[in-house]
């Protein structure tokens, strides 16, 4: 038995060896879905990817017996204070390479200062967040991670506990709305209230409406932090082929945007056949299969009602009016199921709405971990 090597990630070969490395630990599992690999590149990048203007980061490989075992990245946003984060976490079952990863997170925090670390973070929170701990049954939705059921207990041996759990609600579109959200929508609309689609012609504008909606909606939650226009920018063409008008909504009260919500494709149906490769023709095959909307999914993926609402009853019903919409757009389209996600374990009115319009409970949850690192 050869011992676990750590290795910083440098070359291409190394990024392409750590980009592969999920797909094949997970060949055998038939809920995991493998990522584009040029999104996952681009996503890496620290010159396509804007976040990185903002955010120092490494990334390294496990090597056993001269090949990779597993990977893992730590990095520091500017942003998050004395918080560090780890993320992207993949390996072989074995507690050995888990101990040698995580320990190399820890030196790399605590040579910059850092008291505790949290994650996973792909690589932000406003990216792919959280380890899946329950919900390995079904297939994962457009950017939600997948994980492992024996990853959990290995990030736990490693003296991580769980800081917020993060939870999925799976609606059915055919199933009718309870009857207090029908008695909601049977009385006149509030006065002042209007739901319009985003106008792509002032791009620049609405763009700034959503940025401002939703970094002065989530301010007070746990672990905000806030979308920079270029992040924003670049998720938006990143995603451009997923965008579409009729899946992007704004509330306006009285002609000022109050609240937004985005829906888009599950990508993830789209592409479960490709195994993260868009050569030499499954780039045709998206391109048709979204053209021909070959998909029953999708993920209401970003919402915000700006925080002079909360508490109040436009506050509540506003995001009812952005999801009625959803749904009837959805239904034309022949969208079965639709996910709502992330919402923090914290969030009380949002986890409310949804168990009531999904009926029922969570049916994924996902896990951020801590540990305060000792001087």
């Amino acid at each position: 038995m050869s011992a676990v090597e750590i290795k910083r990630v440098v070359s291409k070969a190394d990024f392409d060896a750590f980009i592969a490395l999920p797909k094949r630990l997970s060949a055998g599992d038939p809920n995991y879905i493998a990522p584009l690999d040029f999104e996952r590149k681009e996503s890496l990048s620290r010159t396509k990817n804007p976040l990185f203007n903002y955010m120092e980061a490494e990334f390294f490989l496990a090597m056993k017996g001269g090949r990779p075992v597993g990977r893992i990245s730590a990095q520091v946003d500017r942003r998050t204070g004395e918080v560090g984060h780890f993320g992207l976490v993949s390996g072989e079952n074995d507690p050995e390479i888990f101990a040698a990863l995580f320990a190399e997170v820890e030196r790399f925090h605590r040579a910059r200062g850092k008291a505790e670390i949290q994650g996973p973070f792909n690589l932000s929170i406003n990216e792919e967040i959280g380890l899946l701990v329950e919900g390995h049954d079904t297939p994962s939705m457009l950017l939600m991670p997948h994980d492992p059921p024996y990853l959990a207990p290995h990030i736990e041996a490693a003296g991580y506990s769980k800081a917020m759990d993060l939870y999925a609600y799976l609606l059915d579109t055919a199933v009718p709305f309870p009857k207090a959200i029908e008695r909601v929508f049977a009385r006149p609309a509030p006065a002042g209230l209007t739901v319009r689609h985003i106008d792509w012609k002032q791009y620049d504008r609405e763009l700034a409406a959503i940025i401002d909606i939703f970094n002065d909606a989530w301010a007070d939650n746990w672990g905000f932090v806030p979308f920079a226009k270029d992040e924003l920018d670049h998720l938006a063409k990143s995603m451009k082929m997923l965008l579409d008008e009729d899946l992007v909504w704004i509330a306006e009260v009285n002609g000022k945007p109050a609240a937004f919500g985005v829906g888009l494709p599950n990508l993830n149906e789209i592409i479960r056949d490709f195994h993260g490769k868009l050569l030499p023709f499954n780039w045709a095959k998206l391109i048709w299969r979204l053209k021909a909307r070959k998909y029953s999914s999708a993920r209401f993926a970003l919402m915000g009602v700006r925080r002079e609402y909360h508490g109040t009853y436009l506050g509540n019903v506003m995001p009812l009016y952005l999801f009625k919409e959803f749904r009837e757009v959805g239904r034309s389209r022949k969208i079965r199921h639709v996910e709502m996600s992330w919402i923090l374990e914290t969030n009380m009115p949002m986890r409310h709405m949804a168990e009531a319009l999904s009926h029922g409970e969570p049916y994924k949850t996902y896990r951020v971990y801590s540990k305060r690192l000792v001087p």
